[in-house]
């Protein structure tokens, strides 16, 4: 008579048999559904949470300096209507964000990540990739981590090509906002030996997360907040995920 298996070695074998990587969670502008996006409180909160990698946004100032914001013109979270290239960093310095908090450099985000979570810089506006190459590489140099500390991301894709011309070991990620741009994203991952694509998430299906992995290609889509989402994202298989809320992710 062959021998049952007892409850508990059933539950055991069960729960190996599907267990998965957990995903690689990225706290979306710092962790904004706790804290002012892209401030250095944002910021401190997503490592508080124990994210894997941090997501912020960069223009590059009048004055040259790259500044982590993510729009265009101020006028949505500060007492200003200016427009952040055409300011110097000691006016951005003088605006006054929501809650009375302030604006900070590249520099400033990057004094305060620990080593072991990585940091996406968005390059949100013109002519920001030669200047945060020239910030990395200083970086590193002073330090003893490697270029996967970075992900280099952007909506602009004329950025990352003069990114990849001047560094050939950061990471690169292709932002995409469109079912449509998936092909020509795969073309120019293998162009510039992208690692991930970032798509939003509302288009992204089954088919289109194997066709983009399928291609040696890291499917890291944004932004995704909610129970349904989150479970949606993990079925499908999805490298990583972009969070407001970098606490649930692994709760579901």
């Amino acid at each position: 008579m062959k021998k049952l298996l007892s409850p508990l070695l059933l539950i055991f074998l069960f729960s190996n048999c599907n267990n998965t990587p957990d995903v690689i969670v990225i706290g979306h502008r710092g962790a904004m559904g706790h804290a002012l996006e892209n401030t250095i409180e944002s910021v401190e909160k997503a490592i508080d949470l124990k994210v894997d990698g941090i997501e912020i946004d960069v223009f590059k100032s009048k004055s040259g300096e790259l500044i982590v914001y993510h729009d265009p013109s101020l006028s949505r979270l500060s007492n200003s209507t200016a427009f952040i290239e055409q300011i110097s960093l000691d006016s951005i310095k003088k605006v006054e964000l929501i809650g009375g908090l302030s604006i900070p450099t590249l520099n400033e985000v990057l004094d305060i990540i620990p080593e072991k979570i990585f940091l996406n810089i968005e390059l949100k506006g013109e002519n920001t990739a030669y200047e945060t190459n020239k910030i990395i590489i200083k970086y590193l140099s002073e330090s003893n981590l490697t270029p996967s500390k970075f992900i280099i991301s952007s909506f602009r894709w004329d950025e990352l090509k003069k990114f990849r011309k001047v560094n050939k070991d950061v990471p690169i990620a292709i932002l995409v906002d469109s079912l449509y741009k998936i092909d020509n994203a795969i073309k120019l991952a293998k162009e510039i030996n992208a690692v991930a694509l970032n798509p939003n998430n509302k288009f992204i299906t089954n088919q289109i997360v194997k066709k983009i992995q399928s291609n040696n290609i890291k499917v890291y889509p944004y932004t995704i907040n909610t129970p349904t989402n989150i479970k949606r994202m993990k079925s499908m298989g999805v490298d990583a995920i972009i969070t407001d809320f970098p606490e649930r992710i692994n709760n579901y």
